[in-house]
């Protein structure tokens, strides 16, 4: 009788579970559907990290066009040598002439060379979505800090799978889809997720963030604008950046 119980049991919670799952991905198109619209046309890039021919070029190198100070909405002052841009210190961080939603976002980064300090002193910078929520840029190469603040952490929510830090000086990207979130009212009826690849590496896997990026405090969501621009932090370490593209996504 135990024996018949515990398998009864058991398909009772399969049945459970299927009756559960439903989709949300519901359409009017049927299976195979010559009506259903076709997918617009992108042109691919030739190269790996190389922007596709929808998106939107914030930083080629050459000029800080498309950006400003968050310091009084002025021109970036931030150095463009070389064809990477490399922060100032005392100059404020920058924000995207443009806002943005749901995006996808390649950028490429650098600490410097040189070793100075240690922990969050040492290469400290980030990419703000939104202005708000933070992916953490930081010399995490043989650097130990809290696990919620190193390189390519959900600054002070979710550390990265894996550490993919380079040596410092060496290269570095983020490729990031983020999905923005969806507020009814005030409150939040979807909150944002992330997706981060560190160095074509996966450490962020559809990652639903908790709010604004905050220090010692838990992140909370306070209502915003549906697209708000890209941010990169000066934390007052050199660090540059380089080849910075954007493609905006469909809404959910």
């Amino acid at each position: 009788m135990k024996a018949k119980a515990l398998v009864f049991g058991t398909c009772v919670v399969l049945v459970a579970l299927v009756s559960g799952y439903s989709t949300t991905q519901k359409h009017r198109w049927a299976v195979h559907d010559k009506n259903r619209p076709l997918p617009s046309v992108v042109v691919p890039a030739k190269l790996p990290g190389q922007p596709s021919s929808d998106a939107v070029i914030l930083f080629d190198g050459s000029d800080l066009s498309q950006w400003v100070s968050t310091e009084g909405d002025g021109p970036a002052k931030w150095k463009v040598e070389n064809g990477y841009m490399e922060v100032v210190d005392k100059t404020g961080s920058l924000r995207t002439r443009r806002s943005f939603g749901d995006c996808q976002l390649h950028i490429e980064w650098a600490t410097p060379t040189q070793i100075t300090g240690s922990g969050q002193d040492r290469g400290n910078s980030g990419v703000y979505l939104m202005g708000r929520y933070e992916v953490q840029v930081l010399d995490s190469y043989n650097n130990v800090t809290y696990a919620d603040g190193q390189a390519a952490s959900i600054y002070g929510q979710n550390p990265p799978m894996v550490n993919a830090c380079r040596p410092p000086g060496q290269w570095q990207s983020f490729d990031i889809i983020f999905r923005r979130p969806i507020f009814k009212g005030k409150k939040v009826a979807k909150p944002a997720t992330i997706t981060v690849l560190h160095n074509g590496v996966l450490v962020q896997d559809h990652w639903v963030i908790e709010g604004p990026a905050v220090h010692k405090k838990r992140a909370k969501y306070s209502l915003h604008e549906d697209k708000l621009p890209l941010m990169l932090q000066n934390h007052h370490n050199p660090v540059r950046y380089r080849n910075i593209w954007l493609r905006e996504l469909p809404e959910r």
